[in-house]
């Protein structure tokens, strides 16, 4: 018989957490445990303070001079090679610009040309929406003769799709409802085994976990700014592509940044030799300046130690769960095997929508994904094990009092 958590336990995790101090490099409002980093990650004050800088001294002060003197134009490089880190990339293959979904695009594009005589991109029935919507906008565009979207539902049923009439395998590393990790090494080498190019979507791995996008010998990768990695609602995507792909690319989208001299201002487009060919237009230095500052808490940071406290943090609380029986109709989506999970845990309820309402109004903000998941995120950076305690005790208290049952908490916001 397991024996049960306590929160004197969780006290003394706390005390010996490495990870501890990071804490204190962010702001966080009073009386609120923020389960939702997986979402929007939390402002680290380097952030505020970056943000700052950039408005009262550099764009006020030295206007367009900060280009230069401020090296503004280097920045989607800088960030770049900062998460670059973060990712297991060597320098010189990841860029930070635009949106995951306009840098997909990209890279499903310059993929599908790089594979003239296929036309299928695999993908899984419960990617993220935009993946699969990007993949519809490009066979409206090609035809599909030359684009077209299979899908399948899941890791076995990828195994025996692949093959050689399949141009792409796009797959998101960690799913956005369930948290399920998927196996990159093996899903990459078994698509090269057909000839087939892999796109992996980082958005929920990102700042998360250790990610080897090079030893894994992936072709191209994208993910978001604004979740783990705390770079601020909308932040600055970044895309990566395998230096051995850079002389063979044919990115469509030719805008003046990712020329090879953008100040000279050619009549016809030359491409950047490297990664820069991924740039489009000016960089948005606003927010690229808070991201770059954001990046700067991870500088002393293990991912191997974000890994072991994100699975401390879910294992305790799937644990607590188990304590409430009045928890007991939160089904687990989420895989227990921690190497088939991400930094997040999914629980199936036929009132999550309200559950996740009734969760906020206390203080513990979590999310909600149609139709009936709750998903509690697990940031290292700034979660103690005690504020696990504490979530999980304000859940059982809610369900065990019916308060989740109030109208109020059936109302449904624009942003779920």
């Amino acid at each position: 018989m397991n024996t049960l958590l306590g929160l004197t336990q969780l006290e003394k995790r706390d005390a010996q957490d490495s990870l501890a101090a990071k804490r204190d490099a962010f702001i966080l409002p009073p009386n609120t445990i923020y389960l939702d980093g997986n979402s929007l990650g939390a402002m680290p004050k380097v952030a505020a303070t970056r943000a700052q800088e950039v408005l009262a001294t550099q764009w006020s002060l030295d206007l367009i001079k900060s280009w230069n003197s401020h090296s503004w134009i280097d920045l989607p490089s800088t960030v770049g090679e900062k998460i670059a880190r973060l990712i297991g990339a060597t320098p010189g293959q990841v860029i930070s610009c635009d949106s995951t979904s306009v840098n997909l695009f990209k890279v499903l594009s310059s993929a599908m040309l790089m594979q003239q005589g296929r036309s299928i991109v695999l993908s899984q029935q419960g990617n993220f929406p935009t993946d699969l919507y990007m993949v519809e906008g490009l066979a409206n565009l090609l035809g599909e003769q030359h684009c077209q979207l299979q899908l399948v539902t899941d890791q076995s049923d990828i195994e025996a799709q692949l093959s050689k009439d399949v141009a792409v395998l796009m797959l998101t590393q960690v799913d956005f409802r369930s948290g399920r990790l998927l196996d990159m090494q093996r899903l990459t080498k078994l698509a090269h085994a057909k000839g087939i190019l892999v796109i992996w979507d980082l958005a929920h791995s990102a700042g998360a976990l250790p990610i080897e996008l090079d030893a894994c010998n992936v072709d191209f990768a994208v993910g978001c700014g604004y979740k783990y990695l705390n770079g601020g609602p909308g932040a600055p995507a970044f895309l990566y592509a395998a230096k051995r792909h850079h002389a063979n690319l044919r990115q469509p989208l030719s805008g003046w940044m990712g020329h090879k001299t953008p100040f000279s201002f050619d009549k016809h487009y030359q491409n950047a030799p490297g990664i820069e060919q991924f740039l489009t237009g000016t960089p948005p230095i606003l927010s690229m300046s808070v991201l770059d500052a954001a990046l700067d808490v991870f500088a002393d940071v293990k991912m191997s130690q974000l890994r072991q406290k994100s699975l401390g943090l879910s294992r305790c609380f799937h644990q607590l769960v188990g304590q409430h029986a009045s928890l007991n109709e939160l089904k687990l989506l989420t895989p227990l095997a921690e190497e088939e999970r991400g930094s997040q845990l999914a629980y199936q309820h036929p009132n999550a929508y309200a559950l996740c309402q009734a969760l906020i109004k206390r203080g513990v903000i979590a999310d909600f994904r149609a139709p009936d998941i709750l998903r509690l995120g697990f940031t290292p950076l700034y979660l103690r094990y005690t504020d696990i305690w504490h979530a999980v005790a304000i859940l059982a208290d809610i369900v065990s009092s019916n308060e989740y049952l109030k109208p109020e908490y059936a109302v449904r916001h624009k942003v779920t």
